[in-house]
């Protein structure tokens, strides 16, 4: 009975051994099993990204203050108050403009403000940092970053420089430092014509791919009538820097064309007496007088100090300008002053605004030159130049216009 039982397990072993090896190879020829069996190993991203920047930001409105504006954003007023003192040495936040933003950015995991952002005009901004270790802020102004393109732009004028600035799609702000370039040279109330051409070439401003704004006129040409007016800009040195024709003499004169953007001269200069109606008198006008919109700002023509600022009798609000011992200029009928007595002024500072004030039939600047003691028509004087460039520099401000000019024609 036992060798029966023993030979009855051996039978059923050898069965199970088989049926097993059978089975195996059948899953292998089924699912393509290989003998071994390979581990691999699925690699996990362990980087998390970080947490981003939470940002608040903070419209300027007109009257606004920062310590109020950091209220309504819900900053306590020990923290507003370290933040503005801490930054008085680089910026006065009291300065704040309408229409700007102040950024609040705070930490994503702690909520607590690491960062302040201000733009202060079209070239600076403000940051404000927050060590967050010693809970300390340090304050830093700088440049913007702008991407700069150079690019150019042209027309032909048909009724104003405005005007075609807005036909052709430039930027007014760039029509308004082309103006400046060549004020020196031309007066564009009084010089411009149907059909002159105009074509400049300047530094376009750009933040994440987008326009923001014209920057500065690197070269130009102007056609007016039979006559062609090249200017290049080109900094010699840091005192001698701005705008030369294509031998190197400055364009930029003693003084400028103008001293305000006028309509148009209502009275010009006489050696005779005239007859002024309103006021049934008979006086003599050594002077020119410049049309324009009441409150239109007025430039000193050229650098000097204020001798005289209030009022003159038949000349309203006055203000003279002392340029050397040769020169000074005078302005009257202003509406408001600028300056005060002593103070220094550069060249297109603004003095005033225009007014109607004492002996005054209407907004008007009555505008004076003496040179040496004496009256003069300050459009026929011959101005003073600016400073050419020196010959050793010769070479090197050809080599950078060369460019330019080859865009200009």
């Amino acid at each position: 009975m036992n060798k029966k039982r023993k030979l009855f397990y051996l039978i059923s072993s050898i069965i199970i051994i088989s049926l097993s090896s059978f089975l195996f190879v059948a899953q292998k020829q089924l699912f393509g099993f290989n003998n071994s069996i390979e581990i691999k190993e699925i690699e996990i991203n362990k980087e998390i990204p970080p947490l981003v920047d939470i940002e608040k930001r903070i419209e300027i409105k007109s009257g606004s203050t920062f310590g109020q504006l950091m209220t309504e954003a819900g900053l306590g007023a020990s923290l507003a108050n370290e933040i503005y003192y801490s930054c008085q040495d680089e910026y006065d936040l009291a300065r704040i403009s309408a229409g700007r933003e102040i950024v609040l950015s705070y930490c994503p995991e702690t909520e607590a403000l690491k960062s302040l952002y201000y733009q202060i005009n079209n070239d600076d901004e403000l940051i404000m940092e927050r060590n967050l270790e010693t809970d300390s802020w340090k304050a830093k102004k700088q440049k913007i970053d702008y991407d700069v393109r150079i690019e150019s732009k042209e027309a032909v004028i048909n009724s104003s420089m405005y005007n075609a600035a807005l036909s052709n799609n430039i930027d007014e702000r760039a029509i308004v430092s082309l103006a400046n370039a060549f004020q020196w040279t031309l007066d564009f109330s009084m010089d411009t014509q149907k059909g002159d051409e105009f074509k400049f070439i300047y530094e376009a401003r750009y933040l994440n791919d987008e326009y923001v704004r014209p920057g500065k006129i690197l070269a130009a040409k102007y056609i007016n009538g039979e006559n062609e007016y090249r200017i290049y800009y080109f900094e010699e040195s840091q005192e001698n820097k701005g705008y030369f024709n294509e031998e190197g003499n400055s364009v930029q004169k003693m003084f400028l064309r103008a001293p305000v953007a006028y309509k148009y001269i209502s009275s010009g200069f006489t050696t005779g007496s005239r007859y002024i109606q309103a006021f049934n008198i008979s006086t003599g006008h050594r002077a020119i007088d410049y049309a324009a919109p009441m409150g239109t700002p007025i430039r000193a023509v050229g650098d000097g100090t204020i001798t005289y600022v209030g009022w003159r009798g038949n000349y309203g609000n006055f203000i003279s300008i002392r340029h050397n011992g040769t020169y000074s200029t005078n302005y009257a009928h202003l509406s408001r002053f600028a300056v005060s007595r002593g103070q220094r002024v550069s060249q297109g500072d603004v003095i005033g605004y225009v007014g109607s004030t004492g002996l005054s039939t209407g907004p008007h600047l009555h505008y004076e030159m003496v040179k040496n003691g004496v009256k003069i028509n300050p459009l026929t004087e011959v101005l003073p130049p600016g400073e050419a460039i020196k010959e050793e520099n010769l070479d090197r401000f050809y080599e950078e216009i060369s460019s330019w000019q080859e865009m200009l024609d």
